[in-house]
């Protein structure tokens, strides 16, 4: 048996005291009766009585990974006494995840029963207003209901509604900061508003609070790259785009289907840097998938004028096929050559 890295971080949140009192006091027996003290948290590390929360801020470290399924097993039991928030736990060797565990309250009560509806309505073409009806009520039951509030947040920005999409994430982060979804959330509404600053900000605390293992840490990545290229900010928008251009994503992974789209924005940054031998690169793989948001004959018309910049041969070939995919400025560039 050899140590293992783990990574666990979240929160969870009790209505009551005696909710709370509850999980404390099966968390305290279980650890002497089941588990023999073989965790990794003593009660007092994570419970917090004055807030009523079970609180993990990130703790990456190595244990045995029957140590990490103790704890993994009595934070899931815990979690059935709380109301709202969750609980990642993470066991990975050499970057490979061999155990994921998302804990969250799963039980009869209203608020979590509504929720759950919500969220899950909230999947459905057609049913967003099925869907606030639902978080509506889980929120009446428990004001608190960080989670009801970021997923009614997202409704609403599918509905349009960005006041009240971005007041709901604000809600959200006010009751449970260490959230890094209503921080993405919000920062696409301020994308929307052309809020380019406050979007990186937003951005970059859902980097922060997220890890490299979680979808979200990625997808944020590319979005404040975006938003730092408005800012003409080239310098940060290729950090965060070679770090995301390079990654292995796995086909299941939703970022996969986005690596053509960044490197073809990898490709902008660096040609206004004028590093053009990486840009090629970068827009040669663009052009090999299907891109999102952007027209292919674009991608093969800046590749074409990376190409001429570094006297290679082909480029007038590469502006006739952007040309014959309808991009009018291929053609008017390949009627200056001519």
């Amino acid at each position: 048996m050899e140590l293992q890295k783990i990574i666990i971080q979240g929160k969870l949140l009790y209505s009551n005291e005696k909710s709370f009192a509850q999980a404390l006091k099966m968390y305290t027996h279980r650890i002497e009766t089941y588990y023999k003290n073989d965790v990794i948290f003593e009660p007092e590390e994570i419970f917090n009585k004055e807030n009523l929360t079970i609180e993990i801020p990130r703790l990456v470290s190595q244990f045995y990974e029957k140590k990490f399924k103790n704890t993994v097993a009595l934070l899931s039991y815990c979690s059935q006494f709380a109301v709202s928030g969750f609980i990642d736990a993470w066991l990975v060797n050499e970057g490979n995840i061999l155990i994921y565990n998302h804990l969250e309250p799963i039980s009869e009560k209203v608020a979590v029963k509504q929720f759950i509806k919500g969220r899950d309505l909230a999947t459905e073409e057609g049913k967003e207003q099925e869907a606030i009806d639902a978080l509506d009520r889980a929120i009446e039951k428990y004001d608190n209901h960080a989670m009801a509030y970021e997923r009614r947040g997202r409704v609403n920005f599918m509905l349009k509604k960005y006041h009240d999409s971005k007041r709901d994430y604000g809600k959200s982060i006010k009751i449970h900061s260490t959230n890094p979804f209503p921080y993405f959330g919000r920062a696409e509404v301020l994308m929307f508003e052309k809020d380019w600053e406050a979007a990186v900000e937003d951005f970059q605390q859902a980097i922060k609070l997220s890890v490299a293992l979680q979808p979200i840490y990625w997808k944020a990545r590319r979005l404040k790259a975006l938003c730092h290229i408005n800012l003409k900010q080239f310098e940060d928008a290729e950090f965060d785009l070679k770090l995301f251009t390079k990654r292995k994503f796995k086909e299941t992974n939703p970022n996969y289907s986005w690596l053509a789209t960044a490197n073809y924005y990898y490709g902008e940054v660096l040609s206004e840097l004028e590093n053009y031998e990486d840009a090629l690169i970068a827009f040669e793989k663009a052009t090999e998938s299907e891109l999102k948001g952007v027209k292919k004959a674009v991608a093969i018309r800046k590749k074409a004028i990376v190409k001429q910049e570094l006297g290679q041969n082909g480029y007038i070939s590469d502006l006739k096929e952007a040309a014959d995919l309808g991009d009018s400025v291929a053609e008017r560039l390949l009627s200056e050559v001519s």
